[in-house]
């Protein structure tokens, strides 16, 4: 009972946004309210404060974006929550989309001016794909944007589905007052505190109080009852069934900034959520959270998160089974029985002994490099293996090199380490005579700033960082060995290898890429390493 129990106050979810809608902002203050810090950006169980608990890293602070995805762990009226913060920058998508891999829903951040844009319009489609049911929050309520009901029309539009207010803002910008909430008929008007550091006193009142009138200039008071009637009379009624289905988009207005609305945000949101949802395998079907044996998969690698450790913590989504501390497991991908001793939870950068966690948690292991990959199963009783996790094509290539002979050794493991967390690739590249060189390749220019900023800054390595514009796409080839040994070159390809030794070839441009086709029927082509 106890167990079933445990699984079903799990939420586990991720947040996506496209940049600067304010998705850390949202999670700090997910953080204040939760009670896991005390004053927005800084960690309460630590004498020294943080600019954010999610982004630890210290580029995250000089560029004032998120890099790296991060889990945090905090409880709130009786549920226990994993916040998966992930990265908004189309650079860093891969990590993104790996983390929503272990999530069991969404909340889908938009700004209030901007609307649905770019970036968010992909990662909602990746949700689409998976079956996760997203929440939307329209944020910067404080800030002048778009109406309402504008705002409603097109996410029902651009995603083709059905939409909720749950709640309704009265006044924007330096006028907002607070949020209507619809399900309980009540106006909770909201008072400013200083930066938001602090929960915002809220006072509810009903829409027809004459004080409210007073607040609002007469136009706005009557604009926002009139939008009431029209969504009571002609919007759509909220079905849980079609929200969990994908069919529905239940939709919270607030400010992340000032705090307003994110208290009532939470208390309707982590009711409405699904609890943690079965897991696809690859030979076995689904997994159902209550399954009595323990399961879960590795889908994220993180190197260096403390600098006084060096090691890689590998995050593992719980799917079934009960987690204890020290229990022995078998590593699907090496066959190997293992201890899984090292465990921690996490919160951002921050880790601490973790004793037990059931389906829905997310454990961080500390190991020695090699041990874990991104995507291994581990499990208990019969052997699963839990689908791949998704790997992508690379789009930008360049040549790295330590001018230092001196550092070879730093150089080797940070590369192969920072390898290890997936978001580059290392390749070598072969000139005419045979000699290789050593290639990065990546989803994003950007990531190529990381990696240099890293290796010096962990690893004390300068680095000359040559990129290679010429190259635009990337291909592993498999076939039998004769037409592998009797592939027909071209002038605009070039011979490389991954790390693990598998062929692959670089093009100069897509005609390049569809010529080698041609002259290659027996080879294939494979925009992504292949599995075995």
């Amino acid at each position: 009972m106890r167990y079933t129990d445990e699984v079903q106050k799990r939420r586990t979810f991720a947040i996506i946004s496209h940049p600067d809608a304010g998705k850390t902002t949202l999670t700090e203050k997910f953080l204040l309210y939760g009670g896991a810090v005390k004053l927005a950006g800084s960690v309460a169980a630590k004498k020294r404060q943080r600019q954010t608990a999610s982004d630890w890293m210290e580029l995250e602070h000089q560029r004032g974006i998120s890099i790296s995805s991060t889990v945090l762990n905090f409880e709130y009226n009786g549920f226990t929550v994993n916040l998966l913060d992930t990265p908004g920058h189309q650079d860093f998508s891969e990590d993104t989309y790996r983390t929503l891999m272990a999530a069991d829903s969404v909340i889908m951040l938009i700004d209030n001016a901007k609307g649905v844009e770019t970036q968010t319009r992909k990662l909602f489609e990746v949700c689409k794909l998976r079956g996760i049911p997203v929440v939307t929050f329209i944020n910067k309520l404080d800030r002048f944007g778009r109406e309402p009901l504008e705002l409603l029309d097109e996410i029902e539009k651009t995603f083709g589905i059905q939409t909720y207010a749950f709640n309704w803002p009265i006044g924007s910008g330096p006028s907002f007052q607070g949020v209507y909430d619809r399900m309980k008929r009540e106006l909770h008007l909201f008072q400013r505190t200083e930066h938001g550091s602090y929960k915002a006193p809220v006072e509810v009142k009903d829409v027809h109080d004459p004080a409210l009138a007073e607040m609002t200039s007469p136009m706005e008071y009557q604009q926002f009852l009139e939008e009431l009637e029209i969504l009571d009379v002609a919007g759509n009624e909220f079905s849980r069934e079609d929200y969990l289905a994908g069919k529905m988009s239940p939709v919270f207005f607030g400010s992340a900034m000032t705090n307003f609305g994110i208290q009532l945000f939470l208390d309707t949101f982590l009711p409405l959520a699904p609890p943690p949802t079965p897991r696809l395998c690859e030979e076995n079907g689904v997994v159902e959270p209550d399954q009595e044996e323990f399961s879960g998969y590795v889908f994220k690698i993180q190197a260096n998160m403390d600098p006084q450790h060096r090691d890689c913590i590998a995050f593992l989504r719980v799917c079934s089974g009960r987690f204890e501390r020290d229990m022995s497991v078998k590593h699907v991908r090496t066959g190997r029985t293992i201890r899984l001793s090292h465990s921690h939870k996490l919160f951002g950068q921050e880790r601490e002994t973790f004793n037990e966690g059931f389906a829905g948690d997310v454990v961080g292991f500390s190991s020695n490099q090699g041990l874990f990959s991104i995507g291994d199963t581990v499990c208990t009783g019969k052997t699963i293996r839990y689908e791949a996790v998704p790997t992508f094509s690379p789009e930008v290539f360049a040549l790295l090199r330590n001018p230092n002979t001196a550092k070879y050794k730093q150089f080797t493991k940070g590369i192969q380490q920072l390898a290890l967390e997936g978001a580059i690739q290392i390749l070598h590249l072969f000139d005419a005579i045979g000699q290789r060189s050593l290639v990065l390749a990546a989803v994003g220019q950007l990531q190529f700033e990381v990696v240099q900023y890293r290796l010096e800054a962990e690893y004390g390595v300068e680095t000359v960082l040559d990129p290679l514009p010429e190259y635009t796409h990337a291909r592993w080839l498999t076939g039998s060995k004769d037409a592998l040994e009797n592939i027909n070159w071209i002038v605009n390809a070039r011979r490389a290898e991954d790390t693990q030794g598998r062929p692959m070839t670089l093009f100069k441009g897509e005609w390049a890429l569809n010529y080698m086709l041609e002259q290659n029927p027996n080879v294939q082509f494979h925009p992504t390493p292949p599995v075995h």
